[in-house]
Parts: C-alpha cells; sequence; structure tokens
C-alpha cells in the first residue's frame, strides 16, 4: 500500500509551511503579544492570495476541492509555528458543515468570501454541559415562522471578530444548528482571553430571533449536522495538536544536545535520552491515530472510535510532550517569556477544547462496550 502523500499534497504542505514559517516566528510573536492582537490579519490575507484558504472549498466555489485531510496539513503547520489565525474556526468548522448541508444561498454567500479571506467563521459549541448535542442549554423557541434563541455559549473561539457563527441549539425535540449573524439584535458579547492567548468571547443569546433560512440542513438533519462538525473539528484540533507537540520536541531535542552539565550535553544522558524517547512515541501515536481518523472521515464512513480516538492522544500525549519538553529545558522552560512556554499553553488549550481526554475516554469505552470500535481502532 501506498502511505505516502501525494504530489499535490506534497505541494500543499510546502506551500503552507513556507507561508507560515515566514509570517510566524518566535520574533514576530513576541511582537504579537506585545501589540494585544486578536489575530494577524496580515498573514490571513496571504494565506487567501495563496489560495490557501480555499483548500477544503470547491471548485464552484473558487476553492481547491480538497478535503479534511489536506486541511489537517495545514492545521499542522499551524501548531509548529502557532501562528495566530482563525484556520480550525474558519475553514474546518465553519466552511466544512456549510459546504455539506448548506443551501445554494448559505453557500454562495459565505464560501466564496472565505477563499478570499473576506469572512471569518466561529463555531459557538462550547457550554457548561460540554459537547453532548443531546443536552444542549442554548435553547431554540418556535416564534411564528422562525426561532428565538435564549441561553449562553463560552469560550467561542474568536467569537467577537467572527462574520458568522455557527451555533448549535436545542429545540426541546431535537438539537439543530444555526448559521447566526453576531450583529443580529438580542446578542450580547463579552470578550475572553485564554492561557494562551486565543481571543474567545462569551455570547448571550436574549431572545434573538432567527429564521427558519438560518438553519444549516434542517430539523431533521440538526443531530448529524452538529455530530459530523463536531467530529470534524475534532480531528481538526488532532492534526493542530500534532504539529504544537512535534515541534516542541524538536526544540527539546535541538536544546537539549547543546545545554552543557557536568562537562557534557544534557543529550548525552541516558534519563533525558528516554524522556525524548517516550516523547517521540506520543508524537507518533498521535500521527497515526489522527491519520487514522481523517482517513476513515473521507470515506464518508462512521467515525466514533477513529475520531475519539485520535482526539484522546491529541489530549494525553499533547500533555505527556509538552510537559517532558518544559521539563527538559529546566529553568528555562519555566520562563513564560520563553517561546517553548507557547507550545505548553497553546497545548494545553488544544488537548481540553472539543472535549477533554476524560469525556473522550469515555465516549471510546461506550463505543467499545456496544461492538461498535474496530478492531485496528
Amino acid at each position: 500500500m501506498e502511505f505516502s502523500l501525494s504530489e499535490d499534497q506534497q505541494s500543499l504542505r510546502e506551500l503552507a509551511a513556507q507561508v507560515l514559517s515566514d509570517g510566524s516566528t518566535d520574533e514576530t510573536l513576541r511582537a504579537f503579544a506585545a501589540d494585544q492582537r486578536r489575530y494577524d490579519d496580515g498573514l490571513w490575507r496571504v494565506l487567501a492570495e495563496a489560495g490557501l484558504l480555499g483548500t477544503g472549498i470547491d471548485a464552484t466555489h473558487g476553492g481547491s476541492g480538497f478535503g479534511l485531510f489536506e486541511l489537517g496539513l495545514i492545521l499542522e503547520e499551524q501548531g509548529r509555528t502557532l501562528a495566530p489565525l482563525p484556520l480550525l474556526q474558519t475553514l474546518v468548522l465553519g466552511a466544512m458543515p456549510i459546504q455539506k448541508f448548506g443551501s445554494d444561498v448559505q453557500k454562495a454567500r459565505w464560501l466564496p468570501a472565505i477563499v478570499r479571506g473576506e469572512a471569518i467563521l466561529a463555531a459557538a459549541i462550547d457550554e457548561t454541559r460540554g459537547l453532548d448535542p443531546a443536552r444542549l442549554m442554548l435553547q431554540a423557541a418556535r416564534d411564528g415562522g422562525g426561532w428565538r434563541l435564549n441561553g449562553t455559549k463560552l469560550a467561542v473561539p474568536y467569537g467577537a471578530e467572527a462574520d458568522l457563527w455557527l451555533v448549535p441549539a436545542s429545540t426541546g425535540a431535537a438539537p439543530v444548528l444555526f448559521l447566526v449573524d453576531p450583529r443580529a439584535p438580542g446578542i450580547e458579547i463579552t470578550p475572553q482571553q485564554s492561557t494562551s492567548g486565543q481571543p474567545q468571547a462569551q455570547i448571550r443569546f436574549a431572545d434573538c430571533r432567527l429564521a427558519d433560512d438560518d438553519m444549516l440542513g434542517g430539523v431533521e438533519q440538526g443531530e448529524e449536522v452538529i455530530g459530523w462538525t463536531i467530529q470534524q473539528g475534532q480531528v481538526g484540533l488532532s492534526a493542530f495538536q500534532l504539529g504544537v507537540a512535534a515541534e516542541a520536541l524538536r526544540r527539546t531535542t535541538l536544546y537539549t544536545n547543546t545545554r552543557v552539565q557536568f562537562g557534557r550535553p544534557i543529550g548525552s544522558m541516558q534519563a533525558v535520552q528516554q524522556r525524548v524517547a517516550d516523547a517521540f512515541i506520543d508524537v507518533e501515536a498521535m500521527r497515526s491515530t489522527y491519520l487514522r481518523a481523517a482517513w476513515v472521515l473521507s470515506r464518508d464512513e462512521t467515525a466514533t472510535a477513529e475520531v475519539a480516538t485520535a482526539k484522546y492522544w491529541a489530549a494525553i500525549g499533547g500533555h505527556r510532550v509538552v510537559h517532558a519538553a518544559q521539563h527538559l529545558h529546566g529553568g528555562m522552560g519555566a520562563d513564560i517569556s520563553y517561546p517553548i512556554h507557547r507550545y505548553f499553553l497553546a497545548a494545553t488549550q488544544a488537548g481540553l477544547a472539543l472535549g477533554g481526554s476524560q469525556p473522550i475516554l469515555a465516549l471510546i469505552g461506550s463505543e467499545i462496550a456496544a461492538g461498535k470500535a474496530p478492531r485496528l481502532t
């Protein structure tokens, strides 16, 4: 079997690596944090000009016609460079569900704008009860020919910067997914700051009125649409986390090979080598589980166990790798202004987003108990 990337996929990876490496360095990230900017709009425009924002969008709407696997290559490079951009939110959690479930009007309105870099999307998924579509606290009640939303969404990445939100809500009988204009009446946005520096927002809905045309996929498809969207996001996060962990490990290897203690590089010491070897195994486990999940999803197959396994490894593997990286950097690793600390914070946030290790592990257990998990997974 052939496991290597195709020529187009390799070219895409190389282009993403070049653009993001040039635009997001330790120096630019330091200046970015000092300026307290929300995201790098200049680099966003460069990605649009390079055609990378259209990677997962079909040619009819100006994109390249690739899918989640290819978007994962870009997200992996983002994790490696920590480029402050809403790539996962716009390209995976936003554009992909609109492309698969949206009406012709919804597609025509948003997909070309995303390709041109003129629109940022955000998914308002997290609530105090987590990710379960069957237990949503945000309520959508029928109001004449439309709906009224009431409730709160928490920690919405790029929520205050987005031009459109994808918002899951409960109708009482079934969950649905709405496309919501942040400027609509009945919405209160409170900016929040995460520990990693990623901008987030709390969004309160108070009798926010929406039309049937604002729904993505309809009431009958609501549970499928939300579940599909979350799975795409979990795989995208796993790709991002792989880039974060792999780069943290690379930097740690370089550091331990040049940091001299007791007359020799600490990387020559057995305990250090064992710690790095364990981190390498974690990175490769993250890579293999993420790639399998992306492959199964690309075949439109049921992939609950595969996606959960990838997200679980992204959470625990990423956690172990960045902790090892900080530990092996010694005092430098404890310095919050030193670059390795950014990778620690980014990995911690990615591991918790869209389901941390414990709820994901419980999901894997339920899949195994029900006989739904393939043996290979």
